[in-house]
């Protein structure tokens, strides 16, 4: 079971978010108890594009226990029947359709999958690319090709998936000196190889 394609504004109460959450996964599952104990988890807001394909999935978790959903290119109309095309070491922006609304005290991450990472050499130049609760414009996903074919994503492709996790903002103060420890300044690779 797929979670709704569309919701009106303001119309998902937390009732519906349980309901939702409860077919997908199963009533009082472990997995939801260790997230969000007996409540249920933080929503993000979506808005479509107004040339959007409103027919494809929203992004989605494909298993119980999957960390990241993943998010598929809506591209435009003009594209659809195309594609996009990456040539080797190429980088483009693939459009998602989207826009959110992540709550505050939380970022949302887009990282690559792996299968298309490992089989066809497409990734995310930054990664994970991170998206701020107050950013409300288009949602794109940076991708690369470091594969030494072209490839092409179709209309309704999964291209990445978003991880949406709790922001920590701290405070900077100049110091005089740092604390000691056993590890000092040593880093990359100063820990040895096995």
């Amino acid at each position: 079971m797929k979670w709704p394609a569309a919701l009106p504004p303001g119309s998902l109460r937390r009732s519906d978010e349980r309901q939702i959450f409860s077919k997908k996964f199963g009533r009082r599952s472990a997995w939801a108890r260790s997230l969000w104990g007996d409540g249920v988890a933080p929503v993000v807001k979506i808005l479509f594009e107004e040339w959007a394909d409103r027919d494809l999935p929203l992004p989605s978790y494909e298993t119980p226990g999957a960390a990241g959903a993943d998010i598929r290119a809506n591209l435009p109309l003009d594209q659809r029947a195309d594609g996009l095309t990456l040539a080797p070491m190429q980088r483009a922006i693939c459009p998602t359709g989207l826009r959110v609304e992540i709550p505050v005290g939380y970022e949302m991450q887009i990282r690559p999958r792996s299968g298309l990472a490992t089989k066809f050499g497409i990734t995310l130049p930054n990664t994970p690319g991170t998206i701020d609760s107050d950013y409300r414009g288009p949602l794109g996903v940076a991708l690369i090709n470091l594969g030494d074919a072209p490839y092409t994503v179709q209309h309704g492709d999964r291209i990445a998936q978003i991880i949406v996790a709790p922001v920590v903002q701290v405070g900077f103060a100049v110091v005089e000196a740092l604390g000691d420890t056993a590890r000092g300044s040593g880093g990359f690779g100063s820990t040895g190889k096995r």
